[in-house]
C-alpha cells in the first residue's frame, strides 16, 4: 500500500515537474515558508525514528532500509516527474549533490548519534545556516541583509540555548567526537544546499530528491556486506516501522518539501530555517517522550523562533530606497 500512497500524493504532478520560475501562482512568500517549515518538523522527527531504530538494529542497516524504502516509493511515480531537460556538465553538481547528502551527511550523522546526545547534535545543527550564508556569499553572490545577519545570530544563540538548556542524554560516550561528526554533517549539508540552489531552477525538486534516494540505495545496501556490519536476526516493530517513516516520510517528502522551498528563495534564508529543528525535536520528545520542558527551553525556543522570523522580515520601503539611492 505504500507505493500506491506516494502515487496519490504525486497526482499533482504538473506542479512538482514544472520549473519552479514557470509557477506565477505558487511564487507567494508564504509557500516556501510552509514548505521549509514542515520540512524541518519531519526532519526534527528523524532524530527519535533514527534513536528508535538505533536501539534495535545496526546504523547501516537503518540507513540502507530508509534508502531503500524510498526508492521503491519513487519507482512507482517516476513517470510523473515529465520530461528532463539535460544541460551538459551539470553531471558535475548532481554528482556533488548526492555524494554530500545523503552518502556522507548519513553517515556522519548516524555515526555523531552514537557518541553524543540529540541536545548537543542540535547545537551543532545551528551552525548550519552561517556556513550556508557564508557559502553563499562567496560561491551564489548572494546579498545578505544586516537584518537578516541579526536575525541568524539570535537564531544561533537560542540554538545553542536550547542544547545547553536541554537535558544531557545517556547515551553520550564521547561527545567531543559526536559533536565533530555533526559538524562534518553540517559541512556536507551547506555544500548540499549550494548544489541544489544551482540545480533547482532547471530540474524539478522532486527529481533531485528522487536522485538522492536510488544514489543513496546504491552506496549504503551494498555497504551491508562490510565486516563488522550486523544483520537483523529478528523482527523488532518497533524498529521497522521506524525505517519505514525515515525512509517514506523523511526522505521524500521532508528533502522534497526542502528542494521546493529553495527553489524559490535564495538559499541563505532557507538555511536559516534549520534553527527550527532543535525546537520541534524539543516538543517532539516532550508530546512523545514525555520529557519535561523547562521554562529556558521555552524561552530559547521563542528565540530561535524570533530570530528566523526577522531573518525573513521584507524590507521597509524607506531602506529599500535608501540603498537604492
Amino acid at each position: 500500500m505504500l507505493p500506491d500512497f506516494t502515487a496519490v500524493c504525486f497526482l499533482w504532478s504538473p506542479v512538482f515537474a514544472a520549473p519552479p520560475l514557470g509557477i506565477a501562482v505558487m511564487s507567494s512568500r508564504i509557500t516556501p515558508i510552509l514548505c521549509l517549515t514542515l520540512a524541518m518538523l519531519l526532519w526534527a522527527s528523524a532524530f527519535i525514528a533514527l534513536k528508535l531504530a538505533f536501539r534495535h538494529y545496526d546504523p547501516m542497516v537503518v540507513l540502507a532500509g530508509r534508502m531503500l524504502v524510498a526508492s521503491c516509493c519513487f519507482v512507482w511515480v517516476l513517470r510523473r516527474f515529465g520530461p528532463v531537460h539535460y544541460r551538459a556538465g551539470d553531471w558535475k553538481l548532481i554528482g556533488l549533490l548526492m555524494l554530500a547528502e545523503p552518502c556522507l551527511y548519513f553517515l556522519f550523522e548516524a555515526s555523531a548519534l552514537q557518541y553524543t546526545s540529540a541536545a548537543q547534535a542540535g547545537m551543532i545543527t545551528a551552525l548550519l545556516p552561517l556556513l550556508v550564508a557564508l557559502g553563499a556569499c562567496f560561491f551564489l553572490r548572494e546579498r545578505l541583509r544586516l537584518q537578516a545577519w541579526l536575525g541568524f545570530a539570535l537564531a544561533v544563540i537560542g540554538a545553542l540555548w536550547l542544547s545547553f538548556a536541554a537535558q544531557v542524554s545517556d547515551i553520550a560516550p564521547n561527545p567531543l567526537l559526536g559533536n565533530f561528526l555533526e559538524l562534518c554533517a553540517m559541512l556536507c549539508a551547506m555544500l548540499y544546499t549550494l548544489c541544489l540552489k544551482r540545480l533547482s531552477s532547471r530540474y524539478s525538486p522532486w527529481l533531485l530528491t528522487a536522485l538522492q534516494s536510488f544514489c543513496g540505495t546504491l552506496f549504503f545496501v551494498p555497504a551491508l556486506a562490510v565486516p563488522g556490519v550486523e544483520l537483523p536476526s529478528v523482527w523488532v516493530p518497533e524498529a521497522v516501522l521506524a525505517i519505514l517513516y525515515l525512509g517514506l516520510v523523511v526522505n521524500i517528502f521532508a528533502y522534497g518539501l526542502f528542494n521546493l522551498g529553495v527553489s524559490w528563495i535564495p538559499a541563505s534564508q532557507a538555511s536559516a530555517y534549520i534553527n527550527l529543528i532543535p525546537v520541534f525535536t524539543v516538543i517532539l520528545a516532550y508530546v512523545l517522550l514525555h520529557e519535561t520542558l523547562n521554562y529556558q527551553q521555552l524561552a530559547a525556543a521563542a528565540l530561535i523562533i524570533g530570530g528566523v522570523t526577522l531573518s525573513q522580515w521584507p524590507e521597509s520601503r524607506s531602506a529599500t530606497r535608501a540603498v537604492a539611492g
